[in-house]
């Protein structure tokens, strides 16, 4: 493995840390070890709703506290592995019931998409342009 996908992996493994942390405080630190300080995070508008596009610490972890109380008992899972190009990586991720790794009611996630990244120097992110592929209705 390189040292460059090593660089996409670990910023990858950060990012689903702090999507995944269910505790205030932890995700609060999780968010502050995966974004720089000037970090954003945009997502295209759901169905009917607006998009996020937020930046810093505290907006970053009010969008993933939010997803939190929208899909209670769900966890971000990672498909595939984090790939990239100089400081853009990407990779795929899907929304699954933490009870048994499987959406409830079976069959596919409720939410999957892809996410591109932005890295600073020190392999932080600077920016996450979200993709969505699959939303609930109504979502």
């Amino acid at each position: 493995m390189s040292v460059n996908t090593d660089r996409y992996q670990t910023a990858a493994a950060r990012y689903f840390e702090a999507w995944n942390a269910t505790e205030p405080e932890a995700r609060g630190k999780a968010v502050a070890e995966a974004w720089a300080p000037e970090g954003g995070y945009t997502d295209p508008p759901p169905e009917g709703g607006p998009p996020a596009d937020v930046a810093g610490y505290a907006q970053i972890t009010a969008v993933i506290a939010a997803a939190h109380e929208q899909f209670p008992g769900f966890v971000f899972r990672p498909l595939g592995i984090a790939d990239g190009h100089h400081d853009t990586a990407r990779f795929g991720w899907e929304l699954v019931n933490e009870a048994g790794g499987t959406p409830s009611g079976g069959g596919s996630a409720p939410v999957a998409g892809f996410d591109v990244v932005t890295l600073s120097e020190d392999g932080r992110i600077l920016r996450v342009l979200g993709f969505l592929d699959r939303v609930p209705a109504g979502a």
